[in-house]
């Protein structure tokens, strides 16, 4: 999917960002020669990882010419390039990988995340995050109304749209099995306070709805996101204070590889 629009996802910059700083101060490297961001999408956790390691060769990498040209606008010194992330491979061995909130996009990962431990240098490091938000009623009711509605053909199988990640003990004994002497894993939950249900699918619109809304119609997506907003205002009731509490639970890893 490549029409990730980069003013959509950068609404909720703040809270988008607060996952990425947290992975990042977690990671166990003083310093650092190269650094890969992959998914880097608008620079926003590249530009982190600048400030990190300030003189480091760090590449952002995307495949979303829109967040890329954000990237570029907003960090002129650093490096960005184009690939499919699945197929992405380092000019050199880097000292971190770093994925934010991009690999649940992705299935497979028994083979994908031993390919990237691969890649790097003896002691560096994988950091990724991933939103572990499918059964939280945000995705359950996207589902549930896009399998309800005269936009359910277009869609297809709802399930479909993300592949759901895998259990945690899995993930500790697939990087231990890939050469890593120490595993990291922890999950946090956020919870945003937002401006009622429309700024829930406000969010989500740049994210986790995209999939639901690219095959549709003008008229068919506006109904969509009506009946979406409806459900969710029975589900994120609103408090005194006229917000709603978004709950974003989050699954962290960090594996560094064997020196």
């Amino acid at each position: 999917m490549s029409d990730w629009n980069a003013a959509q996802y950068l609404r909720f910059a703040q809270e988008r960002t607060r996952p990425a700083a947290d992975l990042l101060a977690h990671v166990p490297l003083g310093t650092a020669d190269r650094v890969i961001d992959l998914g880097c999408g608008p620079g926003n956790s590249t530009a982190l990882l600048a400030q990190r390691f300030p003189k480091a060769d760090i590449v952002g990498v995307d495949s979303a010419p829109d967040m890329l040209a954000q990237a570029r606008r907003d960090l002129p010194g650093l490096r960005f390039v184009a690939a499919d992330i699945r197929d992405f491979h380092a000019e050199a061995p880097p000292d971190l990988i770093f994925a934010n909130a991009v690999l649940q996009w992705l299935p497979d990962h028994a083979t994908l995340l031993p390919r990237l431990v691969r890649q790097l240098r003896p002691g560096g490091c994988l950091a990724l995050q991933m939103p572990d938000n499918l059964d939280e009623p945000s995705h359950r009711l996207m589902r549930e109304v896009a399998a309800n509605g005269p936009w359910a053909a277009s869609i297809g199988d709802p399930a479909a749209a993300r592949t759901p990640i895998l259990a945690v003990d899995a993930y500790d004994d697939l990087l231990r099995g890939a050469g890593c002497s120490t595993v990291d894993l922890w999950r946090t939950t956020y919870f945003h306070p937002l401006a009622g249900a429309g700024a829930i699918v406000a969010w989500l619109q740049g994210t986790g709805l995209r999939p639901f809304l690219a095959p549709l119609s003008a008229e068919h997506r506006a109904g969509f996101l009506t009946s979406y907003e409806q459900a969710l205002c029975e589900a994120y009731p609103t408090r005194n204070d006229g917000r709603v509490l978004l709950a974003f639970p989050r699954l962290f890893l960090i594996a560094q590889r064997t020196a």
